[in-house]
């Protein structure tokens, strides 16, 4: 159609189309496709209900937004760039998916202001957003009164296929039907397409009746591509709907417009090409050079700028009403807001002696969990239907349900995949919270892609993981973590912390508290059978990753290095070889991060290269631990899969008792 007859609504959305089919084009790469097909209601989304303020995107109150169908990249960076953020710039555009650039292949929320969660492994989105919606709904409970309304915004998604087909959306999308998390609204760019061709290949299920059967409300629009109204009336339904998450099924053409690829695979993940891109100007009338906008459509989109500076001062105006009559809860939002912990809060941290009992990791984790939440409120999470197993019930509370949002425990189910991603969620919320989840350590592999993307976007997350070696005994190989630890020690920015005893568990929590307030990620690797409290540990020697707990008086003859549950036979076999006259240094390596994170000087004080004989045990696979025994130096380790077998037996089989530690050692000395 001719320019001149285009309406102000199809100059802006073909806005976004273009500024999408232009950086992809000159990056040579990307996915068009999808922002040209969703490109109707993303306007309608942004210009009607969206409430978000451009010039400061991490206001407090504003809604969320989640592009799931990460792959659609250009859709949220035109999207901020039309209506003002400041983060995304028409440089940046231009510079999509290049060195370092504010417009990467996929969202980054470390990247660009704006972009709330990171998006890419499809159905992680959705799942943050579930998370994200948690966290308002447990933030509203809490401290939301009758007179005074504080939290009150929505989480709006863009879903696509492949966001349905991945598992760890099902599992999401479950629990929240089942909490009624009204305020979810998630829009479904029902195209059809994947990478491989029509979904018709391997997807053809009913996803309307399948969230209908989670528990969400649905509503269908038949025509997403031309029908505003159709698109703006749906939302509005859905926002009318507040005791379920609703999904709006929006059928649209995957790169509509083009006159070729339109409603095929090959618009999906590749830019159209020279001459594909002049047809699809001349079929959409678009008379506009490269990266050129028209400033009537431009105006529009700005008008955001405008509307969200007045939906946050009216925000302010009203938090100051809140202040002046409910002082006490005013002020712990604010601490919430501002990340500054309870004062003194570590203090609530227990600490042993040899003396006390001797307890599994995972029962001192409950008691870390326990105490902290009587004075960190923010701390919410659960495990997968593992609560007593893990030690994660946090007794002060009730559970998270409906009617009940204002309680800290989620009961996630058997859903790892899920729980992963959602307590990802509340952590990019970014108001203070401090999220929890917990299975059996094995299982992180159920989980892996959350633990990475908690690594990768600067998620606070806290992963509780118990039943850490082949002490979990008669459930066998498929539940003993063998090579599971040393894969999760290669995820880059995870602090993965392995405590010997009670002391190193709750040194391991204040390590995890502040990581977490610092957006850091952290992973604590738990026993089921119990441990001694041993002479040397302490709060203080954990948080260094790695320290002496004896035979630090002179340089030794032999250094054995233990963690978690080994460590009490490095000490056991010390003693011997100390009774034969042996100068032995007993290591404890909670943490091979924190340990590399010292200073070069700390390092040496503690492993001395001089010293070539060391010995290091761990219930676990030796992949990596050659940087700290060297080529001189042994490993007792598991390189195999587990047995079922009571833990002891199996503990003794595979050779971690004292007697083999202080054979090997003796092997070393010669």
């Amino acid at each position: 159609m001719p320019v001149a007859t285009q309406s102000l609504e199809e100059l802006c959305i073909n806005s976004i189309r273009f500024l999408a089919v232009d950086a992809v084009e000159k990056a040579k790469s990307g996915h068009p496709g999808l922002p040209m097909g969703a490109a109707p209601m993303a306007f309608v989304l942004w210009n009607h209900f969206l409430r978000v303020n451009p010039k400061n995107p991490y206001w407090f109150n504003r809604d969320r937004f989640v592009l799931s169908a990460g792959h659609g990249s250009m859709l949220q960076y035109a999207l901020l760039y039309l209506a003002g953020f400041d983060s995304v710039t028409m440089d940046d555009i231009k510079q999509f998916r290049q060195w370092e650039s504010k417009t990467p292949g996929h969202p980054e929320n470390f990247m660009t202001p704006g972009v709330e969660v990171t998006t890419g492994p499809l159905g992680q989105g959705i799942s943050n957003a579930v998370g994200l919606a948690i966290a308002e709904a447990h933030l509203a409970a809490k401290f939301n009164k009758p007179d005074h309304t504080l939290v009150d915004h929505y989480t709006y998604v863009i879903m696509g296929d492949g966001c349905h087909m991945e598992g760890v959306s099902g599992e999401a999308c479950s629990l929240a039907g089942h909490l009624k998390l009204g305020k979810l609204i998630a829009l479904y760019d029902d195209n059809h397409i994947s990478i491989d061709g029509s979904t018709d290949l391997a997807f053809t299920e009913d996803v309307g009746k399948r969230f209908e059967a989670y528990g969400w409300h649905v509503v269908v629009v038949e025509d997403g591509n031309t029908d505003l109204d159709a698109i703006q009336k749906a939302i509005e339904e859905a926002k009318s709907v507040t005791d379920k998450p609703s999904m709006i099924k929006v059928r649209t053409t995957i790169g509509y417009g083009s006159p070729t690829k339109a409603n095929t695979a090959g618009v999906h993940g590749a830019a159209l090409g020279g001459d594909e891109v002049t047809a699809t100007r001349k079929q959409l009338g678009w008379e506009y050079e490269p990266f050129e906008i028209p400033e009537d459509a431009l105006n529009y989109w700005r008008k955001a700028v405008e509307r969200g500076a007045k939906y946050e001062e009216e925000w302010n105006l009203n938090w100051e009403n809140y202040k002046a009559h409910y002082s006490a809860e005013a002020e712990e939002f604010a601490r919430l807001l501002s990340r500054k912990l309870t004062e003194g809060w570590e203090k609530s941290l227990p600490t042993f002696t040899p003396e006390d009992k001797a307890d599994a990791t995972r029962n001192y984790s409950g008691k870390c969990l326990n105490a902290l939440a009587g004075v960190l409120p923010e701390i919410i999470g659960g495990s997968a239907d593992l609560a007593h197993s893990c030690m994660t019930l946090i007794k002060s509370s009730g559970d998270f349900q409906p009617g009940h949002y204002e309680n800290t425990n989620i009961r996630f189910g058997v859903r790892e995949h899920g729980m992963g991603a959602i307590c990802n969620g509340i952590a990019l919320h970014n108001s203070g919270l401090i999220p929890y989840g917990a299975t059996f350590l094995v299982f992180a592999d159920y989980m892996r892609a959350a633990i990475r993307i908690s690594a990768l976007s600067n998620a606070g997350s806290i992963w509780v993981m118990t039943h850490d070696s082949i002490q979990l005994g008669e459930d066998g190989p498929t539940h003993q973590p063998i090579e599971t630890i040393a894969s999760l020690r290669a995820i880059p920015k995870l602090t993965v912390l392995r405590p010997a005893d009670g002391n190193e568990t709750s040194g391991s929590y204040k390590v995890a508290i502040e990581a977490a307030n610092e957006n850091r990620p952290t992973l604590l690797a738990l026993s089921r059978l119990a441990q001694p409290n041993l002479a040397g540990t302490s709060i203080e020697g954990t948080a260094k990753g790695g320290y002496i707990i004896s035979g630090g008086e002179e340089t030794p003859d032999i250094i054995l290095i233990g963690t978690g549950s080994e460590l009490q036979l490095c000490a056991g076999a010390a003693d011997k070889l100390r009774a034969e006259g042996k100068k032995v240094r007993v290591v404890s390596m909670p943490s091979w991060e924190l340990f590399d994170a010292q200073d070069a000087g700390y390092r040496e004080s503690v492993l001395p290269k001089a010293v070539t004989k060391r010995l290091a045990v761990e219930a676990a696979s030796s992949f990596g631990w050659c940087r700290y025994v060297g080529t001189e130096g042994d490993m007792i380790s598991i390189d195999r899969f587990g047995v079922s077998a009571p833990g002891p037996v199996a503990l003794e089989k595979f050779g971690f008792n004292v007697d083999n530690v202080l054979a090997r050692a003796k092997a070393l000395l010669g």
